[in-house]
């Protein structure tokens, strides 16, 4: 009798230890962690972003699972993701692009928060300023200060008294930041703007085709959903012969001509560094302060310039070259 006890005592320890496991498991300690993924549209941009994060998670060797959920460029799916996040508590949120960022935001006031692919983060309310971040939300930002500057001078010293077609879409508010500053940053240029909106990628083609008749060069800022749909306009610029000026280097590899840009794995990568002091909890997202990239360089894709009819000029020999990828 004394012997089953003990055996019976053996098996109600070990249940004990297994349950204590599960739940270590589940809530993320033990240093394994559950994070859901929102990302508002497949392109190579936020994919290297995203693969970045994941990397600075692995290299920092957190333990972690992760839900993936893709919205497909449509503004409806994103609720709906981060409200299955919180559902589902996971430890952390990696909010990839501002519609999924401010989808997070509003689902949660307690999960922590990490964004990248954000342009404008004060703008898109996502905290109220670049030195004080939310609660619970802080991230990396993807436009750097100088960049639609630099790119404008860009167009404006090389196509000079140009008509420049701007296709972007007018529900993200990331792209109306974008559009501001590219008019601000041209008050004092030769250049004139004329532009199409759109509301998905399949209006892209068509509206990059109505704007070939009064643009002498086409510049398509970091736009979800016309760089989703990038390979069209690239196709209108090539058959058209127009410099096509893009909002980073990612879209040269699709056959953009020409931009002053960062590198989106790099941000991704900040960002997971984020995440893991919050998770090992080294820092709070409230005392993380939103961040800008860390510098901007000019790339150019020589081929794309070709097919453009664009004449070279020497100026551009020190930059960074992209080729156009392979299909």
């Amino acid at each position: 009798m004394k012997k089953r006890l003990q055996v019976m005592g053996i098996i109600l320890l070990s249940m004990l230890v297994l349950m204590a496991c599960d739940s270590d498991e589940a809530s993320g300690d033990g240093n394994k962690f559950k994070i859901g993924v929102t990302q508002f549209v497949e392109h190579p941009s936020l994919d290297r972003a995203y693969e970045g994060f994941q990397d600075a998670l692995a290299d920092a060797e957190v333990e972690v699972e992760y839900d993936y959920q893709n919205a497909q460029g449509d503004q409806n799916n994103v609720k709906p993701i981060a409200d299955n996040f919180v559902a589902d508590g996971v430890d952390l949120i990696f909010a990839n692009a501002t519609p999924s960022a401010q989808s997070a935001k509003n689902a949660t006031g307690d999960i922590p928060i990490v964004f990248t692919s954000v342009t404008d983060a004060v703008g898109a309310e996502l905290v109220e300023d670049m030195d004080a971040a939310g609660e619970n939300i802080t991230g990396v930002v993807d436009l750097h200060p100088d960049a639609i500057k630099e790119t404008v001078n860009f167009i404006d010293k090389y196509f000079n008294n140009a008509t420049v077609g701007l296709v972007y879409n007018s529900g993200e508010q990331n792209s109306v930041a974008q559009i501001e500053a590219v008019q601000e940053a041209a008050e004092n240029t030769s250049l004139e703007f004329t532009e199409r909106t759109v509301s998905t990628s399949a209006e892209v083609q068509q509206a990059t085709s109505t704007i070939v008749d009064e643009a002498d060069v086409i510049y398509i800022i970091t736009d979800n959903t016309v760089v989703s749909a990038l390979d069209s306009v690239v196709g209108v610029a090539n058959d058209q012969e127009i410099p096509l000026i893009v909002g980073e280097p990612d879209s040269l590899a699709k056959g953009g001509f020409a931009t002053y840009g960062i590198d989106y794995y790099s941000i991704g990568y900040r960002t997971g560094e984020m995440a893991v002091d919050i998770l090992t909890d080294e820092d709070s997202p409230e005392d993380m302060s939103v961040e800008y990239p860390p510098e901007i360089e000019m790339f150019i894709n020589k081929e794309a310039a070709e097919e453009q009819g664009i004449e070279w000029n020497e100026d551009w020999d020190d930059a960074e070259f992209v080729e156009t990828e392979s299909e």
